[in-house]
This record gives structure tokens, sequence and C-alpha cells, in this order.
């Protein structure tokens, strides 16, 4: 998925908003998760999903539901900007696994089990990249 974060048509915004409905397919996420390594536990968490259910649906090649195929969307277009800003996948995974004083001491993948706290990582990572920093 390469779309810009912050300046999403129409198009590109009915495109995730039939993604969503389709649901994303556990073999995207797992590419995803590769690139991107965060703990089957924190999966977890994020997608309010026990690990059993998560090794289901890789069992099972299932899709996630709309509702977690939306925050899955969300996260993947979050990481995607994360990487525009830091200029790479290593820095950005370090940031967001790093205690963030604008955040209020809370590492931003902390946050990620939440819409609120996704625009909140999101608007953080705007500000960084205007040179605005806490």
């Amino acid at each position: 998925m390469n779309i810009n974060y912050q300046s999403l048509d129409n198009n590109e915004i009915f495109k995730l908003i039939e993604a969503t409905r389709d649901g994303v397919k556990y073999n995207t996420f797992d590419d995803f998760s590769e690139k991107f390594p965060l703990s089957y536990s924190d999966w977890s968490r994020i997608l309010h999903v026990s690990e059993r259910t998560m090794q289901r649906y890789k069992k099972e090649k299932k899709k996630f539901d709309s509702l977690h195929s939306e925050k899955l969307l969300m996260i993947m277009l979050l990481f995607q900007k994360g990487i525009e800003v830091f200029g790479n996948s290593s820095k950005f995974i370090t940031w967001i696994d790093s205690k963030n004083i604008a955040l209020g001491g809370i590492k931003p993948k902390n946050l990620l089990d939440n819409t609120f706290g996704i625009n909140m990582i999101k608007d953080e990572l705007i500000k960084i990249e205007h040179g605005i920093l806490a």
C-alpha cells in the first residue's frame, strides 16, 4: 500500500473503505508484520484479539473483519508515514519502540490499540516532519 497519508483523495479513500469492508487477508498482515516486527502479543493487544485467534486466522488463511481491517490499514498508513519522516524503517521502528516525552513518556507502539492513539502518533510524526519537536 503506497498512499500519501496527508493527501488522500476521494478515490483513495473509497479504495480504503472497500478494503476495510472486504477484510485484510492474513497473508497481507503477515507480510506487513515481517517488515515492521512487533511481537505477536503486541499485535494481539493492538487488535484486541487473543493470540489463539491470531493463530487460527493464520492457519485458516482468514481475512480480518472490517473493524480489525480498518485498524490494520490505519497502522499500515501510519507506518508508511513514519518511514517517510525518518527515512527508513529501522529508524522508525526504534522511534515507535522508545519512550516519547511528547506523548507523555509512553512508547508510541503502546498507543496503537485505538484510533485516538493512532491519531496522536500521526500528529507527532507530522510535527517531526515539520521540525516541531517537544
